[in-house]
């Protein structure tokens, strides 16, 4: 058995331009993005491209993002190695919202409703404290 674990990041990762690569060279990776996009009915696959930062820094939309790239990177890494999550580590874990990305990784929850749930404790935490 592997001893390795694969660990997602929380808020402050973020970056425009993230996945962004991903997307140009992947299928796979655009079609995550698209979930999402759907998952939440607005573009974030564009402010998390794109910017403006300011607006991908909203805890909303940084959570999301930050869950949307890391799940792009984990199935293209599945994709161009041909192994499963179990075959590549034997733990996930995540710090804050990476938990979410951590329990999708492992199959617990699927990719729209942990969009859809990074987006709505985003908005309960930014309301919690305003920007």
């Amino acid at each position: 058995m592997s001893n390795t674990a694969f660990l997602f990041p929380g808020q402050g990762s973020q970056a425009v331009g993230m996945a962004s690569m991903l997307a140009q060279n992947s299928m796979l990776a655009r079609d995550i993005l698209s979930e999402v996009d759907n998952a939440l009915e607005f573009k974030l696959s564009i402010l998390m491209a794109k910017g403006p930062a300011e607006e991908l820094q909203l805890t909303q939309n940084a959570q999301p993002a930050l869950f949307a790239s890391s799940i792009c990177t984990l199935r293209v890494l599945q994709e161009q190695t041909g192994k499963t999550i179990s075959e590549l580590c034997s733990y996930v874990a995540g710090h804050s919202l990476g938990e979410y990305s951590a329990l999708c990784a492992a199959g617990s929850l699927g990719i729209a409703e942990t969009a859809r749930l990074l987006h709505l404790r985003g908005k309960s935490m930014q309301q919690a404290v305003p920007v």
